[in-house]
């Protein structure tokens, strides 16, 4: 096994300094999102919308315990607790999901037309990718799991937003009511999947990498070859 390369004590202040200004960022725009999301969903009585707008509640949350485990010096003494509270959040989310959208499917309640669920998510299917890379590089770096777990939740609200998009969309240019509580369906199996990895700690290249994105200990640290794959597409992105 190689000696991980961990970075200088004034780098790691640097990038616990950005992924504390990121976590901001990420709260400050998700508390937004959350109201909007509801306040339209239950307006349009869309299970997609609210479901949304859970996972924006759930994003807070993911964020503030990671604000949480940042605010104290000796950071990795907090990550388990960090990590649990993420993997809850998700777990509550996809339970709620799904029955609100099972109901739906059951004919409680049918969506209409939603212009400020169209446009919320389309400005999130925009915003959120640049959250969710920064952070992940930061928290790949500095070899935070939570960090990176969290930088899933917010890379996690991108697909979502691409799927809650197609399902108002559906319904909303061909009347297919049973589009939106579909892609509730969705976002409610992709939150259980993410809570199971983040309960279990597996936040994909959570261990230190170079500034250049190269791995700095062996395969046997992410089997299944996340790492290399995230380190290749951050490489791509930096020489856009």
């Amino acid at each position: 096994m190689t000696t991980l390369d961990l970075p200088a004590p004034g780098r790691r202040t640097v990038l616990r300094r950005r992924i504390r200004l990121l976590v901001a960022a990420t709260i400050t725009y998700n508390v937004v999102e959350a109201v909007v999301a509801l306040t339209a969903g239950t307006v349009a009585s869309s299970a997609a919308l609210i479901g949304f707008g859970l996972d924006s509640v759930v994003e807070v949350a993911s964020a503030a315990a990671v604000a949480w485990q940042f605010s104290a010096t000796d950071h990795e003494r907090r990550e388990k607790a960090a990590l649990r509270v993420i993997a809850v959040s998700f777990f509550a989310l996809a339970a709620y999901v799904t029955f609100d959208a099972v109901r739906a499917l059951l004919g409680v309640g049918q969506a209409e037309h939603s212009t400020p669920g169209l446009v919320l998510a389309a400005l999130s299917l925009v915003i959120m990718p640049f959250l969710s890379y920064a952070q992940r590089r930061a928290g790949r770096e500095l070899g935070s799991a939570s960090a990176v777990a969290d930088s899933k939740q917010t890379l996690l609200c991108t697909y979502l937003s691409g799927v809650l998009l197609a399902g108002l969309a559906l319904n909303s240019l061909f009347g297919w009511s049973w589009a939106d509580p579909i892609a509730a369906l969705v976002i409610a199996a992709v939150a259980v999947k993410e809570g199971r990895e983040a309960w279990r700690g597996d936040a994909c290249c959570a261990v230190p990498t170079s500034r250049s994105g190269s791995i700095t200990s062996e395969a046997d640290d992410c089997a299944d070859g996340c790492c290399a794959q995230e380190a290749q597409q951050d490489t791509q992105q930096d020489k856009r």
